[in-house]
């Protein structure tokens, strides 16, 4: 007996052992840290035995940085602390571009992956993690107005789960041209920015929906599932994802989930496309919200549409954009529009342009509006 556990301890810790040194062969032999931030710098670092140029390239930067060969083959350059922010950045490897390997903080857009640097400061106050966290899960529902089974995102507010008999309002946030339902919550941090500010009171507790708007998709391309071969710019398909939204979408959440099955209780937002698609739901349908955010928006609003706003009610229209945004005409036709036909709105302006850093702050800005 004492041999056989003799040889079972010595099988235990040879596979130790081997599973140390597997993580030692991938780690390497030196210890890189990067990025390493101070109060006013920041340190990148890449460990490359063979490269003969190293630059780093970054969102805030207006042009690639060479890096220098020191100790170990490590590559490294330190720059003045960006302005508080989400940034991503990656290596550019004798031409060949290349993610932080030691940076585990990524976000997809599309089919990158970037790394990510967050500056800490009132800018991204809201962008870490809460203390209190609601829950990002995936539902499936099956469309007939598209023909496929599809995927959406949605955040439920810490303490839902525990409150059983309460009811939640629902922001329904679309993305952009070149995302899918996990843009808002990747880029976008919108779970953080929601969990921060109803942390903080500064925001009631709601349900948010985040759906796919590319209509031939089923979910997410990194699933890997086949795509629709319906052609959507044929006129028998005309706003066919904005009228699935409306009418199957909605009615699947307010089944599934305890949200508030009234105009009051409803709003939408959604960023370039999805600020299209905004625009094309509230006037296809302009009493099914009573919260309308369209930002940097794609997509017109007709006088018509805007009158039949008017009869119907609502209790906010906010619109927002940056003033260097290649887009900003639509956002000042669409205001165009409101003020013309005497609907009372928001035009929020902001610095910068078609970007995430300005649709992140958006969401800071008028989730706080909501439902209040």
């Amino acid at each position: 007996m004492n041999k056989i556990i003799t040889l079972a301890v010595a099988a235990a810790l040879a596979m130790t052992g081997a599973s140390a040194q597997e993580l030692q062969n991938f780690r390497g032999n030196v210890r890189v840290v990067s990025p390493e931030l101070t109060d006013s710098d920041v340190t990148f670092r890449l460990k490359a035995d063979y490269a003969t140029m190293v630059q780093l390239q970054a969102s805030w930067l207006a042009q690639p940085v060479a890096m220098t060969r020191g100790e170990n083959n490590v590559w490294a350059v330190t720059l003045e602390l960006p302005y508080a922010e989400i940034h991503t950045y990656n290596f550019i490897v004798d031409g060949t571009a290349v993610n932080d390997p030691q940076n585990f903080y990524v976000q997809r857009d599309g089919t990158r992956y970037l790394t990510m640097l967050t500056v800490p400061g009132e800018r991204t106050a809201n962008y870490g993690e809460a203390q209190h966290r609601g829950t990002v899960s995936y539902k499936w529902y099956d469309s007939k107005i598209l023909g496929i089974n599809r995927r959406v995102t949605v955040y439920t507010p810490y303490g839902y789960e525990k409150n059983p008999k309460a009811k939640y309002p629902v922001l329904y946030l679309l993305h952009g041209a070149g995302g899918d339902e996990e843009a808002w919550s990747s880029m976008g941090r919108a779970a953080q920015i929601l969990d921060n500010l109803i942390e903080k009171g500064l925001a009631k507790p709601m349900i948010v929906v985040m759906p796919n708007g590319n209509p031939g998709q089923q979910a997410a391309q990194t699933l890997g599932l086949p795509q629709s071969d319906i052609n959507f710019r044929d006129p028998a398909y005309a706003d066919a994802y904005v009228k699935s939204l409306c009418t199957e979408i909605v009615p699947f959440i307010e089944k599934e989930y305890r949200a508030d099955a009234k105009p009051a209780s409803r709003a939408i937002a959604g960023l370039s496309m999805g600020g299209g698609h905004t625009v094309t739901a509230v006037s296809l349908y302009p009493s099914l919200f009573d919260w309308i955010c369209p930002l940097s928006s794609a997509g017109s609003l007709t006088n018509e549409a805007a009158q039949a706003l008017k009869k119907d009610g609502y209790k906010l229209f906010w619109l927002a954009c940056g003033d260097t945004d290649f887009i900003l005409n639509n956002s000042n036709a669409i205001d165009k529009v409101l003020t013309d036909n005497g609907l009372e709105h928001t035009y929020y302006h902001s610095d910068g342009g078609h970007v995430w850093a300005n649709w992140r702050l958006y969401l800071n800005t008028f989730a706080q509006l909501l439902f209040k």
